[in-house]
C-alpha cells in the first residue's frame, strides 16, 4: 500500500512539474492578454529591460522545473550518470538565469512591497541554494549536495504552488492584490519547510 502511495504522489509530482513547466509556452501562444501581462501598465510592458527579465524569467525557470525532477530519479542517478551531470548542468545555468531575471521583475511585482520582498527572498534562495549544490557536488560532498538540491528544486517548484494558491487566495478574499501579495509568501515558505523535513527524514547532513 506505501509503494502505491508513494507511485501515485510521485507520478502527480512528475505530471505538475512538468505541465507548469511548459506553461509558459501560453505566453507566446496567447500574447499580451495571458496571465498577470494585461494587469501590467503600458509603460512597463514596453520597458526593454522588464521584457527581458520576464520572458528570462518564466522561459528559464520553466525548463529548470522541466527537467529538476529527473535528478531525483534514482534510476536516472545511478543508471544514467552522464544524463544525470548533463541535465544537472543544464538546471544550474537555468536557474541562474531565471533567479536573477526574477530578483528583477521583482522590483514590479503587483502588490507593492509585500509582494516584492516575497519574490525577491525567493530569487535569492533559489539562487544560494543551487550554487551552493553545485559547489558540494565539486567539492564531492554528496549529502550536502543532495540536501541543497531538495531546497533548490522546493523553491523551483514554487512556480507550482503559486498556481495552486493564487486561485484559491483569490476566492477567499475576492481581492486579487491581496491573494497575490499573500502568495509572494506561501507560494514557497511552505515548500522551504516541507524540504526541511525530507532532508531530516533522509538524514542528509547540511553544513
Amino acid at each position: 500500500m506505501k509503494n502505491k502511495t508513494n507511485i501515485v504522489a510521485w507520478g502527480v509530482f512528475v505530471v505538475l512539474a512538468v505541465s507548469i513547466g511548459l506553461y509558459p509556452i501560453l505566453y507566446f501562444v496567447e500574447g499580451r492578454e495571458f496571465g498577470l501581462l494585461p494587469s501590467k501598465g503600458d509603460r512597463l510592458l514596453n520597458n526593454v529591460f522588464w521584457n527581458i527579465g520576464f520572458y528570462g524569467h518564466i522561459v528559464f525557470g520553466g525548463v529548470a522545473l522541466l527537467i529538476g525532477w529527473m535528478q531525483f530519479s534514482e534510476k536516472i542517478r545511478t543508471t544514467y550518470i552522464r544524463l544525470h551531470r548533463s541535465v544537472g548542468k543544464l538546471y544550474v545555468i537555468s536557474v541562474l538565469v531565471s533567479g536573477v531575471c526574477g530578483g528583477y521583475i521583482a522590483l514590479h511585482a503587483t502588490g507593492g512591497w509585500i509582494s516584492t520582498l516575497g519574490f525577491m527572498g525567493l530569487a535569492i534562495i533559489w539562487l544560494l541554494t543551487t550554487l551552493n549544490a553545485y559547489r558540494a557536488v565539486r567539492n564531492k560532498d554528496m549529502d550536502l549536495h543532495k540536501g541543497l538540491m531538495i531546497y533548490s528544486y522546493a523553491a523551483t517548484f514554487a512556480a507550482v504552488t503559486l498556481r495552486i494558491w493564487l486561485p484559491l487566495l483569490h476566492i477567499i478574499f475576492d481581492d486579487f492584490v491581496v491573494a497575490y501579495r499573500l502568495v509572494a509568501w506561501l507560494c514557497w515558505v511552505p515548500n522551504m519547510v516541507f524540504a526541511y523535513f525530507w532532508i531530516r527524514r533522509r538524514g542528509l547532513i547540511i553544513g
